[in-house]
């Protein structure tokens, strides 16, 4: 009976001694296991950028996106990357090479340095002023009410205006909040230097 104790007692403790074993393997899985970039991120003004094409070490570029959104690379010259998501960015560099100087390009393109990024809500809601957008993430029409703290009860939601500087002229755009809730103008990219205004409804 002693002997079969014994035993049990050894297996039982290797049994534990692989689970933990294993536990410890997944744990360090996870630890190096690279968070990926949101593909999402949309680029704008003095963010700096690493651009990689494979096998082509030469046109390794380090660029800062300027204040109309436009860069310069070699080969290709200026190029505008400014209000593309990365995954657009990547695709209108591989266009470009492919065009005219490379067969099937493969292109890499990584934030190095983040910009700040700041948009503007004016108007009826509860905490007009600045607000940064979070590296790595987008922030659509309602999120920045939201961030603003929600419209006040004199809000005219009806009447939203988002105005932005587009090749250097400024474009409005109208939205109505009773309409956002089909996901279609909610989901609209609030980018850098933008402004919402909420207007005060007519009593």
């Amino acid at each position: 009976m002693r002997v079969k104790a014994t035993l049990s007692l050894t297996i039982g403790l290797l049994i534990l001694g692989r689970l933990f074993a294993q536990a410890a393997e997944v744990a360090e899985t996870k630890e190096v296991t690279p968070v990926p970039l949101a593909r999402t991120y949309v680029v704008g003004p003095n963010d700096l950028l690493l651009i990689k094409v494979y096998r082509q070490d030469d046109l390794e570029s380090r660029v800062r996106i300027a204040a109309d959104g436009s860069s310069t690379l070699p080969l290709i010259g200026t190029i505008h990357l400014g209000g593309k998501t990365l995954e657009e960015a990547t695709a209108h560099l591989r266009e470009r090479l492919e065009k005219d100087y490379l067969v099937n390009p493969q292109v890499s393109v990584t934030i190095l340095e983040y910009a700040k990024r700041r948009f503007t809500v004016l108007g009826q809601v509860q905490k007009p002023g600045s607000f940064e957008i979070p590296s790595e993430e987008s922030v659509n029409l309602l999120e920045g009410i939201a961030m603003a703290g929600g419209f006040t009860r004199l809000a005219n939601s009806a009447k939203i205006t988002v105005t932005r500087t587009v090749n250097a002229k400024k474009t409005t755009m109208v939205f109505d909040a009773k309409t956002m809730t089909d996901g279609s103008s909610s989901h609209l990219t609030i980018l850098p230097e933008d402004t919402i205004t909420v207007p005060q409804r007519i009593l």
